[in-house]
C-alpha cells in the first residue's frame, strides 16, 4: 500500500485473526438460523462452532445450560483463539527481517 506509514499498515496476524472472527461469527450465526428453523430438537449445528472455537470454548460450555452460555463459550473462545493466532503471526514475522 503506498500512501500508508508502515506503522499504520494492518500487520498480516491482525489480519487473519479478524478473518477467524469473521468465520466463527458467520458460523455462530449458522447455527442458530438451523437450530432456530429446526423443529425436531435434533440439530447438532451448535456443535460446529464450539469445534470452530475449541478448545477455549469446552471451558466455558460446563456454565449452566441454555443458549446464552453457548453463545458466550463460542464468543469468549472465538477471542482467545484470535488473540493466540495475531500472537503466534507476530512471534512468526519477527524473524523474517533479520536475515
Amino acid at each position: 500500500m503506498p500512501g500508508i506509514p508502515d506503522r499504520r499498515r494492518p500487520k498480516a496476524g491482525a489480519i487473519i485473526a479478524i478473518a477467524y472472527l469473521a468465520v466463527c461469527a458467520a458460523l455462530l450465526v449458522w447455527a442458530l438460523v438451523v437450530t432456530a428453523a429446526d423443529s425436531s430438537d435434533e440439530s447438532m449445528a451448535g456443535v460446529i462452532p464450539l469445534l470452530a472455537t475449541a478448545p477455549a470454548s469446552f471451558v466455558l460450555l460446563v456454565l449452566p445450560d441454555g443458549a446464552a452460555m453457548v453463545i458466550l463459550a463460542v464468543a469468549v473462545g472465538a477471542l482467545v483463539n484470535a488473540a493466540i493466532i495475531n500472537w503466534c503471526a507476530r512471534a512468526l514475522s519477527r524473524g523474517r527481517g533479520r536475515e
